[in-house]
């Protein structure tokens, strides 16, 4: 049974309590993707998931949010991809100089803009594909432009846990990493606070990213029983970004 806080909540206090978000990073990606996502939340733990307003399925994930009032939903900057190859990060494609901070900012803001256009509101939080956002200049494009709004920035107040994936940083398969197991341990670490796990689930294939077949084996991991049962079991508390600590 998922606890989920519907009302906002203040900054925790000095007690034990865990908050955890769940974050699906790539909706809007592929279809299979949106379906991941969303099959994940419904019978699974995944609390929240970030947008890729830019690509072909971003509109169809926006109309299924509807459907979904519970899932939080956040803005996944996207600006461009990398993949590690022959030894070497290859740019699969560019949205813009990710190295021109005015470029970077005009791309975010669009980003934005688009994100509203889709669903009628504010992203309730920010972060990236590829984790961009932790490097000049977009971070500190993303950084500004969440403080505008009044959200929270991925690992910033909110610890950042990346320990579920599929693959070393430079594309080697790492299947331990992405089992119900994995996700178990992950939780029994929890610290007193807030902390996201991000996850990256699909229903089928994603013939576009070099991150693929690791994704169903994600979604089976979030909807293990066991993996449920431990979050009642150790009274972690299931939140979206909606009611984490303001910045």
């Amino acid at each position: 049974m998922r606890r989920i806080i519907l009302a906002p909540m203040a900054a925790p206090d000095a007690s034990d309590d865990r908050f955890l978000i769940v974050n699906a990073d790539d909706l809007g990606l592929s279809a299979t993707v949106n379906a991941g996502v969303f099959a994940a939340h419904r019978d699974g733990i995944v609390t929240s998931a970030s947008l890729m307003v830019r690509q072909g399925a971003a509109a169809a994930a926006a109309e299924e949010a509807r459907d979904h009032p519970d899932l939080g939903i956040g803005l996944h900057v996207d600006l461009g991809q990398w993949d590690y190859e022959n030894g070497e990060w290859i740019q699969a494609y560019l949205h813009c100089d990710s190295d021109d901070r005015d470029a970077v900012e005009a791309e975010v803001r669009a980003q934005v803009e688009r994100f509203r256009a889709l669903l009628g509101r504010d992203p309730d939080h920010l972060d990236s594909h590829q984790h961009v956002h932790e490097s000049e200049p977009a971070k500190g494009v993303v950084e500004a432009l969440a403080a505008e709004l009044g959200v929270p920035v991925r690992n910033r107040g909110v610890r950042y846990e990346g320990g579920f994936y599929g693959q070393s940083g430079k594309g080697e398969p790492f299947p331990e990493g992405i089992t119900p197991e994995r996700l178990a341990e992950l939780i029994e670490a929890l610290p007193p606070g807030w902390t996201e796990i991000g996850c990256h689930p699909a229903a089928g294939p994603v013939p576009t990213s070099s991150y693929d077949g690791e994704r169903q084996i994600e979604l089976a991991a979030l909807r293990d029983q066991g993996v449920k049962n431990l979050l009642n079991v150790r009274n972690v508390n299931l939140c979206s970004y909606a009611q984490a600590p303001r910045p």
